[in-house]
């Protein structure tokens, strides 16, 4: 079956239909990562966004549920060059078109994914449809596509009731994390190392966070422009006046800039995939990181005395982390968590525990 790619400055890409059968309308953005598609395809930040896969063949060891970074699909649709329907790996459960149906993920295969990213690299991102209907009217369209929004959806991303995590071996610490959209990998990393891990929903209130005594507090990554999240920023800055050590990552990181007076902006088409050089500013030392965000915070408007930056990004000079002068608060904007990889900055769990142990 045909389908149409159709771009908010009027570009259409023509190709084949694949996973659920249905019209969508989304952000359009492209990830640069050569493996690892369960992962994107079942990362919460991805909700409200349809990804492109730059690299040109996608599916091709198919499915293993056991990698998911959460319990379903998050983005709207998927775009690929070429999709394979017949993968090869000893841990395949099914195919990546079974998994786009059974997720109803819309999506379309066979365009030109390397003319896409393109436009997006220097047009920025925007938004688009995936369609199947051939009488589309493109002036009724572009209207729309220009009007879409992904709106709150940490909302929609986030744990419902807060659970708990059993850490294996003797850390002894309890950690509270802050579920904004967070990957399966961010408290089985915790846990591996011994942490205790409860998981609160986005909408938790700090009292409830601080009366539970944890000895350190995580901040998710999550989707969305963080200034859509006003109510959790209000939370976040009550935590910031506690003694408690705190790690954040990605939208945790933005949020925590947010709620200490520094501002944020959306970038020109973000950083998506697991090649991303950032420096550690106080050693010297780059890591190959993964990342996925539209947003960075901006250091131009950062005060001094409340935080500094700690990691940029190699590629474009923005800001990848920040240390917050006079308390046991670090954060950074790339994945150490990161599954399939790169795995290069995952001791910075180890600096949290540190951190903790100091404290």
């Amino acid at each position: 079956m045909k389908a149409f790619l159709i771009l908010e400055d009027g570009t259409v890409f023509s190709g084949s239909h694949i996973g659920a059968e249905k019209e969508i309308i989304s952000e359009i953005v492209f990830n640069t990562s050569m493996a690892g598609y369960l992962e994107v395809l079942t990362d919460p930040s991805y909700a409200g966004q349809a990804v492109c896969m730059t690299y040109p063949l996608i599916g091709n060891y198919g499915i293993c549920k056991e990698d998911m970074e959460s319990k379903k699909a998050w983005p709207d649709g998927f775009i690929v060059r070429e999709l394979s329907r017949l993968p090869s790996n000893f841990r395949c459960e099914m195919t990546i078109q079974d998994f786009l149906e059974e997720n109803d993920v819309a999506g379309i295969a066979g365009i030109d994914t390397r003319a896409l990213t393109k436009i997006l690299r220097e047009k920025g991102t925007m938004n688009g449809m995936i369609t199947t209907d051939e009488n589309y009217k493109i002036d009724e369209i572009i209207p729309k596509l220009k009007a879409y929004r992904t709106g709150k959806v940490v909302d929609i991303v986030t744990c419902k009731d807060k659970y708990e995590l059993k850490g294996s071996g003797n850390a002894g610490f309890k950690v509270a994390l802050l579920d904004l959209g967070a990957k399966n990998n961010i408290a089985k990393s915790l846990a591996s190392r011994g942490c205790d891990v409860t998981v609160y929903p986005a909408s938790t209130k700090a009292e409830e966070i601080i009366e539970a005594a944890p000895d350190g507090i995580m901040l998710s990554n999550g989707p969305g422009d963080p200034k859509d999240c006003a109510d959790v920023i209000t939370e976040i800055k009550k935590l910031y006046n506690t003694d408690i050590p705190i790690f954040a990552i990605c939208l945790g990181h933005q949020l925590m800039a947010l709620a200490t007076g520094a501002d944020t902006y959306k970038m020109k088409y973000g950083h998506r995939g697991g090649n991303h050089p950032v420096k550690d500013l106080e050693t010297g030392r780059v890591y190959i990181s993964s990342q996925n965000h539209g947003y960075v915070v901006d250091t131009d408007k950062l005060d001094p005395k409340v935080a500094v930056p700690a990691f940029i990004n190699v590629n474009d000079g923005t800001n990848e982390g920040l240390n917050y002068t006079g308390k046991n608060i670090f954060t950074v904007q790339f994945h150490p968590e990161a599954c399939p990889g790169p795995r290069d900055s995952a001791e910075l769990f180890d600096r949290f525990l540190t951190m903790m142990r100091r404290a």
